[in-house]
């Protein structure tokens, strides 16, 4: 899916939010700054294998689309802080019943098929 389908008007509903958390880390991400603001080292070890470049490409695209504030504070060294917008806690709250659905779906699965 395409960044552009995140902006376009003419998409239904659905398909605009999935294209906002489209990726493999973004909704990680969101639930991982839902507990708290977290600085980009707290982020990639609590994310094994999650690359720097790809944490800060990820934190832009959140960034852009109004998600994810980013506040540096002026102290040597630099401290970024990455913390959730109302309108990305908005999204996480959204989500909750689709994890939780997930999570129910995720059981089935691992329920013992019958043998016909």
């Amino acid at each position: 899916m395409t960044r552009s389908r995140a902006r376009d008007p003419n998409v239904c509903g659905v398909t605009a939010a999935i294209a906002v958390i489209d990726g493999k880390w973004k909704t990680m991400l969101l639930w991982l700054l839902e507990s708290a603001p977290q600085r980009p080292g707290e982020l990639r070890r609590r994310l094994p294998g999650l690359t720097e470049k790809v944490l800060t490409q990820t934190l832009r695209e959140m960034e852009a689309d109004g998600l994810v504030h980013r506040e540096v504070h002026d102290v040597r060294p630099l401290k970024t802080v990455y913390s959730l917008t109302s309108f990305g806690r908005e999204l996480s709250e959204a989500l909750a019943p689709l994890s939780d659905w997930g999570h129910r779906r995720l059981e089935k699965l691992a329920e013992p098929r019958p043998v016909t």
